[in-house]
């Protein structure tokens, strides 16, 4: 009798197992990565959460763990649509972000504009951004989705308790970056906001995200003798320029900063410089699940 091996038969359990892939895209690198790094913390989290309780119940009764990737989009609308359209070409379900408006907006312009539209070649695929905060991306396709903060609401409601609160303060002068879609954009909301709320705005100073000088600027702010500066710009410009007030020694009454400057790099490049700056931010750790994550 010859006895030949019997293979070992297949587990079930294993040859059933069924996952949902979801890609995470946004900024680990550059200037804005505190965003990203925060974006992927909670996305590493919720993954962990939703697989350690079985993972995710599918429509036929079955359940799916949750395979993921994160790629670096550095911020660059270039490369964000080159990695999105990687992942598209691949079996990834769906793609969380990106982390800036200004690879956003046109990320979300190569997609399809209306679900179903024949005669509409962009890309079916859904995107949705927990950080791109510029208003009216989501009205580009029905394809992308948001969930942020509303920055209108936000300055609208911060400038009227500004008003309230300090009503010896009258004027206000801005500053601005003007070569980054958010906080390019967000100088018109700070703008509208302090006129509704009565305050004259007396006019805006410009800049760049990589520039490191700002002593012309800051003289025009220190002779203009504003009540209120508002800056909109991001972590690195808004502590050169809140430094240069400090060698200039302009001292406004209050100073307002843009909603994505409300980061540790802030705190680390500037912190002592940037004391009593106020900022509108929807990242407050105010919920448990919030501060298990913080």
């Amino acid at each position: 009798m010859i006895l030949a091996p019997v293979p070992n038969a297949p587990d079930p359990a294993a040859a059933q197992e069924r996952v949902v892939k979801i890609a995470g895209v946004g900024a680990m690198t550059g200037v804005i990565r505190g965003f990203g790094i925060n974006s992927k913390a909670v996305f590493d989290m919720v993954t962990d959460e939703i697989n350690a309780a079985g993972g995710i119940k599918l429509a036929d009764g079955t359940r799916a763990k949750i395979v993921t990737t994160f790629v670096d989009e550095r911020c660059n609308a270039e490369e964000g649509i080159s990695v999105v359209r990687k992942l598209v070409s691949e079996d990834w379900l769906v793609v969380i972000g990106p982390t800036c408006s200004n690879v956003a907006e046109p990320l979300f312009g190569i997609l399809q504009r209306k679900v179903g539209d024949a005669g509409d070649s962009g890309l079916q695929f859904p995107i949705f951004s927990d950080t791109a905060i510029k208003p009216g991306l989501a009205k580009i396709s029905e394809w992308a989705f948001r969930n942020v903060p509303h920055e209108p609401t936000m300055y609208n409601h911060l400038f009227k308790w500004l008003k309230e609160k300090y009503p010896d303060a009258k004027t206000v002068y801005g500053g601005v970056e003007t070569d980054f879609a958010h906080s390019n954009s967000n100088w018109g909301t700070m703008e509208a906001a302090a006129k509704a709320a009565g305050f004259e705005v007396l006019g805006v100073e410009k800049w760049l995200l990589a520039d490191t000088e700002f002593s012309t600027q800051v003289g025009k702010w220190r002779r203009a003798k504003p009540d209120i500066i508002a800056i909109s710009s991001h972590p690195f410009t808004t502590c050169g320029a809140i430094r240069e007030m400090k060698r200039q020694a302009v001292k406004p009454k209050l100073l307002v900063g843009l909603t994505s400057t409300a980061t540790l790099e802030t705190m680390v490049a500037c912190g002592p410089e940037a004391e009593g700056l106020i900022i509108p931010t929807g990242f407050a750790p105010v919920t448990p699940e919030a501060k298990r994550v913080a």
